[in-house]
């Protein structure tokens, strides 16, 4: 018998809902008063491409680290925060997210390598240099957009020239989309350096309030949205020509690779063993403890759903 129980789906009834959005990884609950209650399950995503089962904690540690690098960008960036009744769970601001995500690269690592591989020099309009190796540093950060998918969908690479072209975003609010990836990903890279880490990518999700105002939305500096390399003997890596050692969810989409899967049509998700599921919640808590510098405690996952709803519930009577 499995030790702990994990959401993979979940079909609150709150008080005031008015609707319900199911993403790859998060359900977003619409309540009246513009509010706005996001449920982080523990699906695991790969490839666009959800696994059969959940992985314990991982819904839990996301939202915890979200929380924290939040509170640590808010005097940077406004977003959509108000508060976390749960481990699980966040509650904000109604927005209307922009069909963006910002992708912004320090490093020439995981996509963007495997596209230089082939021969491209250019990724969503942004030239690479040449004679550059997989993990090096580009000469500054490069912002490659994607267009956001639906659940199934793959996120498609965008240029900047593109999404204004289609009126995608307007040329004044990309501008702010752009100011405000770039004073994140600086302030990140701070945060991991003082963890002794390399913030290598990541992507951030904006929205706009009702009243206009344009915010960070979703998840910031998690294992899902981003990737990160140890610093100590990165640059004896790179002059060795071997892999760096990171902390990221790459791992598990290395495993899918070596077992024939990259969410190609056609291919079957490989079957994870208990074994192999514990050894990825066991890979997140590493990645929870590194990122934040804290112990991870892990809440009592007997009847989750029910301690959500609890939860979320009391704080909305108190709201």
């Amino acid at each position: 018998m499995f030790l702990f129980d994990t959401i993979t789906n979940t079909d609150f009834k709150f008080p005031g809902q008015q609707s319900v959005y199911k993403g790859k990884v998060r359900e977003v609950y619409t309540l009246e008063n513009d509010l706005l209650v996001m449920i982080a399950s523990d699906r695991l995503s790969a490839f666009d491409v959800v696994m059969p089962r959940g992985i314990p904690f991982k819904g839990q540690i996301l939202n915890q680290i979200a929380t924290k690098m939040m509170a640590a960008t808010a005097d940077i960036v406004p977003n959509w925060l108000i508060a976390t009744p749960d481990p699980n769970v966040a509650i904000g601001h109604k927005c209307e997210p922009f069909k963006v995500e910002m992708v912004i690269r320090g490093y020439m690592s995981g996509h963007a390598a495997r596209e230089y591989k082939s021969g491209k020099r250019e990724l969503c309009g942004v030239t690479m240099p040449d004679g550059m190796k997989e993990n090096d540093k580009f000469p500054q950060p490069i912002i490659t957009p994607a267009t956001k998918a639906e659940m199934g969908d793959h996120d498609e690479d965008i240029s900047r020239e593109n999404i204004l072209a289609r009126g995608i975003v307007s040329k004044e609010d990309y501008e702010v989309l752009e100011k405000y990836t770039r004073a994140l990903f600086e302030r990140g890279t701070q945060l991991a350096a003082d963890r002794g880490l390399i913030l290598v990518d990541t992507k951030y999700e904006f929205g706009k309030t009702a009243d206009g105002t344009i915010v960070l939305i979703d998840e910031i500096h998690t294992p899902d949205s981003s990737r990160y390399f140890y610093a100590d003997g990165y640059e004896e890596r790179q002059e060795k020509g071997v892999p760096q050692k990171q902390l990221s969810k790459e791992f598990v989409r290395q495993w899918l690779i070596s077992n024939d899967f990259q969410g190609l049509e056609g291919q079957k998700v490989p079957t994870m063993s208990d074994e192999y599921i514990l050894s990825v919640s066991e890979r997140y808590i590493e990645l929870y403890e590194k990122i934040t510098g804290e112990p991870f405690d892990k809440a009592d996952t007997n009847n989750i759903l029910d301690r959500i709803e609890k939860n979320v519930v009391a704080w909305l009577r108190n709201y």
